[in-house]
């Protein structure tokens, strides 16, 4: 994930006519916002333009002059409106800058008892000029909740607290390198992707052969440094107890092999072959290993998912939390909103109340449970709940997506693996949207309720198609 402190640039929008103390109030409440969210911004200054606000061409060149010095830094664009502001002004810039980063556009509440030409601001109809020229440029932006708003509001500091992580998944998924490794299972064609669309869309895959992993594996030495440090990792990270020594010690070089292929092409995510092949050829399960590059916020996606993982990615950014693949698995009962979610135990272990080093039992019924040693065993307890999956739809050439919200709960559930179980409302058409589109059996959860982050950071900057899942009300 981008590293901290996040980096916005500001634009103070200006009309010359009305009050100057009103672009430096805002100036003021702005600062201390920043100040106190950690937030780092690139402005003008007074002495750069009158108050360090944009109207003319001239000041907007100045400021696009200035984005476009800390292009690399800005994570997005905050457009403050004090009064009416100069609409040419904001689009200007954006458009000089260069920049292809998240737009939100605030604008200040007028005082109903102050209409008159000392305090009267018009940004209620500012934001609407602004708007109108940004769409005519075609630049996309967001919006706060209500029309015009205080930067102390509560309802603007959720909004800008939902933009930041707008900012994330956008800056996050546009260039993010991706690792698959190995071929995806013969028996499974639901995780065929296009390398091609995703390329289009900043997202790189690189590619290893399995062979090359478990040969390089293969080669670690017993009396190595690293495997050793390697195997105190796994010990500390879960219970290992009941895994045979031997079977540790080949969990452990498979993560140091992985480690190593992460590390040397910077990847931010991972998707890898994790059946039959790693078991019959190098006599464990690769699922903890999995588990502990998610923990650390790499995700990791089993069966060679490659969308799967970068769905993974893109919710890890949107919420700062870890994710997980699962499998939409087994309905709960004859409830028709409930439903298994389930995956042999590659989950992080944020999602476990306890984290056990198990055997997988069904993989085992192919390939002998002795080697499927390093699949984790644990249940997920109740919680927030958001889902979704992202897509190539290789025929018509986009990406597309669907993303929704429920809970996790606690209800009974006897079975093995890492294992949850979901309530989602009106589950049932659901099922229904994900078999009639054709989309993959896997999904991905988080922990969070952060479905509208994706909705804005997929469909108004990255340009896919998504469906948000939101039942009618009654």
């Amino acid at each position: 994930m981008k590293k901290d402190p996040t980096t916005l640039g500001v634009i103070f929008g200006n009309r010359d006519f009305f009050p100057d103390k009103l672009v430096e109030e805002a100036r003021a409440d702005f600062e201390k916002l920043f100040a106190e969210r950690g937030i780092r911004a690139i402005m003008l200054s007074p002495a750069d333009s009158k108050l360090g606000g944009v109207e003319t061409h001239g000041e907007a060149r100045k400021c696009a002059e200035l984005f476009a010095e800390h292009r690399a830094e800005i994570d997005g664009v905050l457009v403050v409106l004090p009064n009416f502001g100069d609409e040419k002004g904001v689009a200007d810039t954006l458009k000089l800058s260069g920049l292809k980063v998240p737009v939100l556009v605030q604008g200040y509440p007028d005082d109903l008892g102050r209409l008159d030409v000392i305090r009267r601001r018009d940004a209620y109809c500012g934001k609407i000029s602004v708007c109108n020229n940004l769409r005519q440029a075609g630049i996309p932006y967001s919006l706060t909740t209500r029309h015009v708003v205080r930067p102390d509001d509560a309802s603007f500091l959720a909004d800008l607290d939902r933009f930041l992580a707008v900012c994330r998944v956008v800056g996050g998924v546009r260039g993010a390198r991706l690792g698959a490794v190995g071929a995806r299972p013969g028996a499974f064609n639901t995780v065929r992707y296009s390398e091609k669309i995703l390329e289009r869309n900043g997202i790189s895959v690189t590619t290893v052969d399995l062979s090359e992993i478990l040969g390089e594996a293969g080669k670690i030495k017993e009396e190595e440094e690293r495997l050793a440090a390697k195997t105190a990792e796994i010990k500390a990270y879960a219970n290992t107890a009941a895994v045979p020594p031997a079977k540790l010690t080949q969990m452990a070089r498979l993560g140091v092999v992985l480690d190593g292929f992460v590390a040397a092409n910077h990847l931010d995510a991972t998707a890898i072959q994790c059946w039959t092949s790693v078991q019959q050829n190098h006599g464990c399960n690769v699922c903890t290993s999995m588990s502990m590059m998610s923990e650390q916020l790499l995700p990791s996606a089993c069966e060679v998912d490659v969308t799967g993982v970068l769905t993974m990615y893109a919710m890890q950014l949107a919420s700062g939390t870890p994710s997980a693949l699962v499998d939409w698995n087994n309905n709960y009962g004859d409830d028709p909103d409930k439903c298994v979610l389930f995956h042999c135990g590659n989950w992080a272990k944020s999602f476990l109340d306890q984290t056990k080093v198990a055997t997988a039992p069904i993989l085992g019924t192919s390939v002998g449970e002795e080697n499927t040693y390093g699949a984790l065993e644990g249940r997920t307890p109740g919680g927030p709940l958001t889902f979704g999956r992202v897509s190539t739809d290789d025929t018509r050439g986009v990406i597309r997506a669907y993303i929704g919200e429920g809970r996790l709960t606690d209800d009974e559930l006897k079975t093995f693996g890492t294992r949850a179980v979901a309530e989602v409302p009106d589950l049932q058409g659901l099922m229904r949207y994900i078999c009639r589109e054709g989309f993959e059996h896997h999904v991905v959860m988080n922990a969070s309720h952060t479905a509208a982050v994706l909705e804005e950071a997929f469909s108004v900057y990255l340009g896919w198609e998504v469906r948000h899942h939101k039942p009618a009300r009654a």
